[in-house]
C-alpha cells in the first residue's frame, strides 16, 4: 500500500481552520481535520453540476459563468467542455493556496483547463462578485464548502441564506441559473429557494458515474426568457 503524503497545508479563508493537500500516488485529498473535502478520483457529482446547469443554458449568446470554488477543476472543465468558445468563466476561490496547488502539485489533475482562454480566476469571495454587478450571470455554479450545512467557512453561510440566495437571484439574468451542490439533502434549503423566487429541481447524482457516495445538485431557475 502507498501511503499518503501531505503535500502542503493553508488556512481556511476565515483562518479558523486548515487544509490539506495530501498525494498517494497519482492520487490527490484535500483534507479539513479527518474530512475529505474532495478526491482526484470522484468528480462524478462535480462534472453533473457543471453539465445540468450549463445545458440550461445553451440556448443563451456569449454566456456568462460564475464558478464558486476552484476545487480540483472538475466542475470547471465540466463547464468548458459544455460551453462554446464565446463563452467566459469566472472561478473565485477564496484560499490562494488552492490556485497555487492548482498550478503546482495538481497540475495533471486540471489538464490545461486553466490555459484556456475564456478561464479567468479571481481570488476572491464569490458572495462579494455576486454582489457587485446585477443581471450579469447566465449561471452561477455553488461547490463552496460542502453545500448549504457547510463545515470549512461559516461565512459561507451567507451565501446559502435567504438573503443571500436574493442576492444571487438578482445577480442572474433572466432564465439565468443557480446550481448547488451539496454532500446531502436539505429540505429547508430547496424551501428558502422557492422563497427567494426561484423554480427549483433537485437531482440525486453519484460521486463517481453509479458509485460512491450520494450527493445533491439543485438547479433553481430565474424565471424565463
Amino acid at each position: 500500500m502507498i501511503p499518503w503524503v501531505q503535500l502542503d497545508s493553508a488556512k481556511t479563508g476565515d483562518g479558523a481552520q486548515e487544509l490539506r493537500l495530501k498525494r498517494r500516488g497519482s492520487e490527490f485529498s484535500i483534507m479539513l481535520g479527518t474530512n475529505e473535502l474532495m478526491n482526484s478520483r470522484l468528480s462524478g457529482s462535480e462534472e453533473a453540476l457543471a453539465r445540468l446547469s450549463c445545458r440550461k443554458i445553451a440556448s443563451h449568446r456569449q454566456p456568462r459563468v460564475l464558478i464558486g470554488g476552484l476545487g480540483m477543476g472538475f466542475t470547471l472543465r465540466a463547464a468548458l467542455a459544455e460551453l462554446g468558445g464565446d463563452a467566459g468563466i469566472v472561478v473565485a476561490e477564496l484560499v490562494p493556496a488552492v490556485v497555487a496547488w492548482a498550478h503546482g502539485p495538481m497540475t495533471e489533475v486540471f489538464g490545461g483547463c486553466l490555459d484556456d482562454s475564456r478561464v479567468e480566476v479571481r481570488e476572491t469571495d464569490v458572495g462579494d462578485l455576486i454582489r457587485s454587478q446585477p443581471s450579469r450571470w447566465d449561471a452561477i455554479l455553488l461547490d463552496v464548502d460542502n453545500g448549504p450545512e457547510g463545515i470549512v467557512h461559516k461565512g459561507n453561510d451567507a451565501l446559502y441564506s435567504l438573503a443571500g440566495l436574493k442576492a444571487t437571484r438578482t445577480a442572474l439574468k433572466p432564465g439565468g441559473v443557480l446550481a448547488v451542490w451539496s454532500q446531502g439533502p436539505d429540505s429547508g434549503f430547496t424551501r428558502r429557494l422557492k422563497q427567494a423566487g426561484f423554480a427549483v429541481e433537485e437531482v440525486n447524482t453519484r460521486a463517481n458515474g453509479k458509485r460512491g457516495a450520494r450527493h445533491v445538485i439543485w438547479i433553481a431557475t430565474n424565471g424565463s426568457r
